[in-house]
């Protein structure tokens, strides 16, 4: 087993400093300003950090809330603050528990374990039951939503409504992103600051503003990550079980919303229609405005189309 890990994968738009102190904090040590940032945005939330052991290893989450329960599930480099910029404004009627998914961010990583969209989806039914919280209304983001539909197919009795989020999982139309995977590349990876540009470029519309120092940590950090992401992507992208959330989707019984942007590079808009065509109970909604983040680029939209679905 290996010790948690810290993926700072996304710079949070917005961050404002000033002050020779604050520039001086940015360029000796930016992890720790990262940091301070993320407790300020778990502050604003009310989320708190959560920890709670498995039998394949500890889950690191945040909780915030009370009332109905609702899942959020990270995508590819992603991470449980991820879902930060929608916890606060959806407000504190749902229980939100966002976990690492395991192996990612600060959830326990065991070598040669199995990370994906199947073993996921176990791992996260098991989740759901040691904290007795089923069932639950679940939001899936990329990979996310992916692990998601398996979970909603596979586990029906824990999942109660359905968000899938510019999910991946299914054969959408060809673009630059997808026909990568095909061919074994991995168009997510980092390895300096012009591919970290270039992967920003793809997630974003807008890419957020970064200080150098920021963006040399983060090419570090993803540098030390490569081989865990190639062999995800060897799993969710281009093995048998590249399409399994699609071959199961039919089995979904769970009301689902399919909320995706219009202009995403990364997961193509017309994955919506793919799913939608499986599933019994579905409806659609586009955004503009945003790539593969719209918890980020179009938030009071996400925010809005969320609430309408879940209340």
């Amino acid at each position: 087993m290996s010790s948690p890990r810290r993926s700072n994968a996304w710079l949070l738009p917005g961050l404002a400093l000033g002050g020779a102190a604050l520039a001086a904090v940015w360029l000796s040590d930016p992890a720790r300003l990262l940091r301070a940032e993320f407790a300020r945005q778990r502050l604003i939330a009310g989320a708190r950090v959560r920890r709670l052991s498995l039998a394949d290893g500890r889950i690191v989450y945040l909780e915030a809330g009370r009332g109905p329960p609702l899942l959020h599930i990270h995508g590819f480099t992603g991470m449980k603050e991820n879902f930060l910029p929608l916890i606060g404004p959806l407000g504190k009627g749902w229980r939100h528990l966002a976990p690492d998914l395991p192996g990612w961010g600060e959830s326990e990583r065991i070598e040669g374990a199995d990370y994906g969209y199947a073993e996921q989806a176990r791992r996260l039914a098991e989740f759901i039951d040691a904290i007795g919280a089923g069932p639950v209304d679940v939001v899936g983001h990329s990979m996310g939503g992916g692990i998601a539909a398996v979970l909603a197919a596979r586990y029906p009795e824990r999942v109660r409504r359905l968000v899938l989020m510019d999910a991946s999982g299914v054969r959408f139309s060809d673009n630059a992103f997808g026909l990568a995977v095909l061919e074994g590349e991995n168009p997510f990876g980092v390895s300096d600051e012009a591919s970290l540009r270039n992967y920003l470029g793809l997630v974003f519309d807008k890419v957020p503003w970064m200080p150098r120092s920021v963006a040399r940590l983060m090419v570090r950090q993803r540098i030390a990550q490569a081989g865990f992401e190639q062999g995800i992507l060897d799993s969710i992208g281009r093995s048998e079980d590249a399409f399994l959330p699609e071959q199961e989707a039919a089995a979904i019984r769970a009301p689902t919303l399919l909320l995706w942007c219009r202009g995403d590079r990364v997961i193509d808009a017309s994955a919506a229609a793919i799913y939608a065509a499986k599933i019994p109970d579905n409806r659609i909604v586009l955004m503009d405005g945003a790539s593969h983040m719209p918890m980020f680029e179009c938030k009071a939209a996400t925010v809005a189309a969320l609430r309408e679905f879940l209340q």
